[in-house]
């Protein structure tokens, strides 16, 4: 039998810990958010400090044969600039709080399907818990504020108003753009306009996606559940627990850093998360201050970078506030 160790005033071999797995660290806590580890978006790792996203739009190329090289059609390039932020975590723990927790995994009372083999390893694991959480929220809902970056609603939100031949689209009903607030009696409904608004040229992509949040992904399964036949005609004599969460031959997916009362309809190809995470500037750092101050203090020092960009506006469909 394995011997218990008295682990209330833990020793460390290792004061510091930073080194070739910081940014797989690193890389765990931003794909743990679940926009990113479902491969939600495209994600382009690896950048320094800009990323061009180009964009081609053609028009006019195909014309009658001849014997002649005849120009024909306009071609029209143009960018969007993918700039991820700089960001930090500077947190410092008491170990004394977490030493029993820890404790209980090394013996065996675990949910965890692997079990911190460290201390360090569990107070990272912890932190990059928090750090995912708010990577979630600020790819959608983020702005340029302290701790945050420039998420897709602000962006989308923007486009709207500045309007353009390029710009993202608003959901509409009939002619007016449709807002407010989603339930149960109304989600399908606001669906529906969303999906009208898709242009054709977009509509049957396979990489097309119907982008919600919790409320949102609530009040479509409380719609389709609704007696023994359903919203929509679901027979829920027939089926128990979730529903499908496609609408009308377009998947649902849920995402839980967006808006209440949004949704997307989006290719997944088109909307980009830039991160440095495989390069040199990503930084994890875990200091014991007990050599230092004589302190119980832990302290985690961890160095990203994080930013949205979507690529054509007008093959978005955005429901939301603007």
């Amino acid at each position: 039998m394995k011997k218990r160790q008295n682990l209330a005033l833990p020793t460390f071999t290792q004061n510091t810990y930073a080194g070739e797995f910081a940014g797989e660290y690193i890389a765990a806590a931003l794909l743990s958010a679940k926009t990113l580890d479902n491969k939600l978006v495209t994600i382009k790792p690896n950048v320094k400090y800009k990323s061009v996203i180009q964009k081609l739009d053609v028009s006019g190329i195909v014309q009658d044969a001849s014997c002649d090289f005849v120009t024909s059609g306009s071609v029209a390039l143009s960018e969007r600039i993918l700039e991820p932020k700089e960001l930090q975590v500077n947190l410092e723990l008491c170990k004394q709080e977490f030493v029993d927790s820890w404790e209980s995994l090394q013996l065996g009372f675990s949910a965890f399907d692997t079990i911190p083999a460290s201390f360090n390893d569990y107070l990272i694991s912890y932190v990059a818990g928090q750090v995912a959480q708010a990577t979630e929220t600020s790819i959608w809902q983020g702005t340029a504020t302290n701790g945050s970056f420039l998420g897709f609603e602000s962006a989308f939100s923007a486009s709207i108003a500045a309007g353009g031949a390029g710009a993202v689209l608003a959901a509409k009903t009939g002619s007016a753009i449709d807002s407010g607030s989603i339930d149960s009696s109304n989600v399908l409904n606001k669906l529906n306009n969303v999906v009208e608004t898709i242009p054709s040229a977009v509509y049957g992509k396979e990489d097309l996606l119907i982008y919600v949040g919790t409320k949102v992904a609530k009040a479509y399964q409380q719609a389709l559940g609704g007696g023994a036949i359903g919203a929509n005609g679901w027979n829920n004599q027939m089926n128990v627990g979730e529903k499908p969460f496609n609408f009308n031959g377009i998947e649902i997916v849920v995402c839980p850093g967006m808006s209440d009362d949004t949704v997307v309809a989006a290719q997944k190809s088109n909307l980009f998360f830039g991160t440095g995470l495989l390069s040199d500037h990503n930084e994890v750092r875990v200091l014991d201050m007990a050599n230092l101050d004589g302190s119980q203090n832990y302290r985690i020092i961890m160095r990203y970078t994080a930013g949205v960009q979507f690529g054509i506006g007008q093959d978005i469909v955005y429901y939301g506030a603007y």
